[in-house]
């Protein structure tokens, strides 16, 4: 069998910091439900063959609902999340068939990533095995105890804001998904989960206008990002 390479959507958060009772993804940016943006430049990326969208249980009937405003572009399945972001990515994991070769994990209130990013990742994944998508920070950064006192200054140039779309050869990210759950352990990113394997993964330039959509604040910056793209 040829070999695929799927994409993982996370549709299934909630809108707590975004102090709304509907999941963000469904918020409107531009005209087009955020989730929209979203699978869009899926859509357009051209090394993924098909979707794996992972929603919250309860939730089918709304995102179907959007994707019959946007019709798929691409083969595109659901698949219900869990308690926890990792669980939700695990589920997605075991719903993927044997010839998968890469898989691209990525948060879907993250809706201007460009497919020129995802192509870029999907390439550097065959390579190395992992990639990630992130930028340098530019403030300095100080890590600090429960008390808020300074306790030192990492090295600036040595430190990145770390993003989506993160990706992975199948075997790898699955098995380091395994590993976490048969030792309880929870990461806040999936890379961690290949890190503590003691397998390589690098990063790529994913963008600063790569944003993740969390705050009210967020969807205006958002708005004036894409305004710009239209212009160039």
């Amino acid at each position: 069998m040829d070999k695929k390479n799927y994409a993982i959507i996370l549709a299934a958060g909630r809108g707590t910091r975004m102090n709304q009772e509907i999941n963000k993804i469904y918020l409107p940016l531009k005209g087009k439900a955020i989730i929209g943006h979203t699978l869009e430049a899926f859509y357009k990326a051209q090394s993924i063959h098909k979707i794996i969208l992972v929603v919250s249980p309860g939730e089918e009937e709304a995102i179907k609902h959007v994707l019959g405003a946007y019709p798929p572009k691409k083969p595109l399945d659901l698949v219900l999340g869990g308690e926890e972001r990792q669980d939700s990515v695990y589920n997605g994991l075991k719903s993927l068939p044997e010839n998968t070769e890469i898989v691209i994990i990525h948060d879907g209130a993250r809706p201007l990533v460009r497919p020129r990013v995802i192509d870029q990742s999907v390439h550097m994944a065959m390579k190395w095995g992992g990639a990630v998508a992130g930028m340098p920070v530019k403030d300095t950064i100080k890590k600090v105890n429960s008390q808020a006192r300074i306790e030192g200054t990492p090295d600036r140039s040595r430190l990145w804001l770390v993003q989506t779309p993160q990706t992975f050869r199948y075997s790898l990210i699955l098995e380091g998904h395994k590993k976490a759950r048969e030792d309880g352990f929870l990461a806040t990113d999936d890379s961690a989960l290949v890190e503590r394997l003691g397998k390589d993964v690098y990063v790529i330039e994913g963008g600063y206008d790569n944003l993740k959509v969390t705050t009210p604040e967020d969807i205006a910056i958002a708005q004036e990002i894409l305004g710009g793209r239209g212009k160039e």
